[in-house]
């Protein structure tokens, strides 16, 4: 029952002809090419943020016992 059900589906999808195409905004390698731009975009911006953790030495944080979430995790070396 089900393969038959899949069959004529499948015939009528076949039947069908060709379908129309979507409209598009612009010509395909227009549209490409404004992608590819603003993935370029985002590239030089997302590597312009990567001396950032080059500026300095890190500084050790202080314990603070006063602080209202302490480090737990130095395992008591940070005293």
């Amino acid at each position: 029952m089900l393969l038959q059900q899949i069959a004529t589906i499948v015939t009528a999808a076949g039947e069908s002809g060709h379908e129309e195409l979507a409209p598009l905004i612009a010509p395909p390698l227009v549209v490409g090419g404004v992608m590819f731009a603003l993935l370029m975009v985002m590239l030089f911006v997302t590597l312009s943020y990567s001396n950032l953790g080059k500026r300095h030495e890190a500084v050790e944080e202080h314990s603070d016992p006063h602080r209202q979430h302490p480090n737990k995790h130095d395992h008591g070396q940070g005293h």
